[in-house]
């Protein structure tokens, strides 16, 4: 897949097709949407995407930023929580055990460890939905793979996702987690798969 293939969802001028649900958002500095405040959603309202290769190169300030990416998202998000429940999240936050760490989905699969790059270097997270799957790639690095039919664990805690089948084609998000956390995206970009 060329670059010239690849959708770019992000414009790295502003946020046209983007919107925000929840505290906090994001800003556009340096042609980077860089987060900020509180729990919120940065939501790309241009298209629902599946069967096709989500790429985010994102960086993070120190080891414990807390971010994510959503994708399959059913509906429009009408507050925070919608895509938590009626999505999936690729987990970003390093300092995590292995079901809540970078590269999950979070609390629904493992991810190893040590594969995202030290703060103020670049990552390339591919998330790659065919039918119900889902796999993701971080630098390169197999980091997970996830089928919804498969058995899954338990959900322990209010704030990870209820488990239940989610739609193959849904909107995507990025996610801005506290106001300690500043994560920087340089790509947001989408190839459809043949």
């Amino acid at each position: 897949m060329t670059d010239e293939q690849r959708e770019q969802l992000f414009n790295g001028k502003d946020m046209t097709g983007w919107e925000m649900v929840g505290r906090g958002g994001f800003h556009v500095e340096d042609g980077l949407l860089v987060t900020e405040g509180g729990m919120g959603l940065l939501w790309n309202t241009t298209r629902t995407v599946g069967n096709a290769t989500l790429r985010v190169v994102y960086k993070v300030s120190r080891p414990e930023d807390n971010s994510g990416v959503f994708v399959r998202i059913g509906e429009r998000p009408e507050n925070v929580w919608y895509p938590v429940h009626h999505g999936y999240e690729v987990q970003i936050m390093d300092t995590e055990d292995e079901y809540h760490r970078t590269g999950c989905i979070y609390s629904l699969t493992k991810a190893p460890s040590g594969v995202q790059k030290p703060p103020g270097e670049w990552n390339t997270l591919d998330i790659t939905m065919r039918g119900l799957l889902i796999d993701v790639e971080l630098n390169g690095t197999a980091m997970t793979h996830f089928d919804p039919n498969a058995e899954l664990p338990d959900r322990e805690f209010d704030y990870e996702p209820e488990r239940g089948p989610r739609e193959e084609y849904g909107y995507i998000g990025l996610q801005n987690h506290d106001g300690d956390s500043v994560v920087s995206f340089k790509e947001v970009s989408v190839a459809s798969l043949s």
